[in-house]
């Protein structure tokens, strides 16, 4: 059993991940778009709690993702492949907690515009959301720089899942093409966000579908492990 262990509890921060990462966006009640709006304050106040619970989960999706890969970088630490898996989940970690910094910039405008604004006149809430402008254009840089390196990151790390044979290698290639498609459209169309959310959803699949492999795999954790 305890030689499971490393196994399970990789699987476990994967399939933590994904349903974190995922639902916690899907049920937002109200989803914010690049630029914060004035309408989108009393949107989130109709249902203030829900949206605020709702997005801590979205963050902790994201930090668990970077607990996932780098359990997994320790995982194969005694196979060749790490030295293509470590750097690649070091990488993946450092973007999603700047992903995570840069969301939580939204998380903090959207609850506290909602309690703060909420009997203000709509010129005050219209210019509250112009002060804000300027610091929403750096965070959509954080925002580039967290996709583009961990798109990075996850091509190393579909290149070790695929020399390690730890899991089956479409996952390596799947991983290979959601680090590819985020970096192509991240950099080639930086002005467009919103053009990343298909990458969003294939990257919170790849996540479930990694830890459901790692679960159902080999009992013996020696079987993982092994050169």
């Amino acid at each position: 059993m305890h030689e499971n262990f490393p196994r399970r509890f990789t699987a476990g921060t994967f399939i933590a991940a994904a349903v974190m990462l995922w639902l916690g966006w899907m049920l937002l009640p109200t989803k914010l778009g690049t630029f914060l709006e004035p309408g989108d304050f009393a949107a989130i106040s109709e249902q203030l709690h829900l949206w605020l619970w709702l997005y801590r989960v979205h963050l902790f999706g994201m930090v668990m993702t970077a607990v996932a890969v780098v359990a997994l970088g320790g995982l194969l630490a005694d196979r060749p492949a790490r030295v293509m898996v470590w750097p690649g989940a070091a990488i993946v970690a450092a973007g999603m907690i700047v992903g995570a910094v840069g969301a939580a910039f939204y998380y903090h405008h959207g609850v506290w515009g909602a309690i703060n604004l909420a009997d203000k006149p709509p010129g005050d809430v219209a210019e509250f959301v112009e002060r804000i402008r300027f610091d929403t254009e750096y965070i959509t840089c954080l925002t580039r720089f967290s996709r583009v390196f961990s798109g990075l990151g996850l091509v190393l790390v579909g290149a070790g899942l695929i020399h390690a044979g730890a899991v089956p290698k479409w996952l390596g290639g799947f991983a290979i093409l959601i680090g590819l498609a985020a970096m192509t459209i991240t950099m080639g169309w930086p002005d467009n966000l919103s053009w990343y959310q298909p990458v969003f959803h294939a990257l919170a699949a790849w996540l479930l579908f990694m830890g459901l492999a790692l679960w159902i795999g080999p009992e013996s954790g020696d079987q993982l492990v092994a050169d």
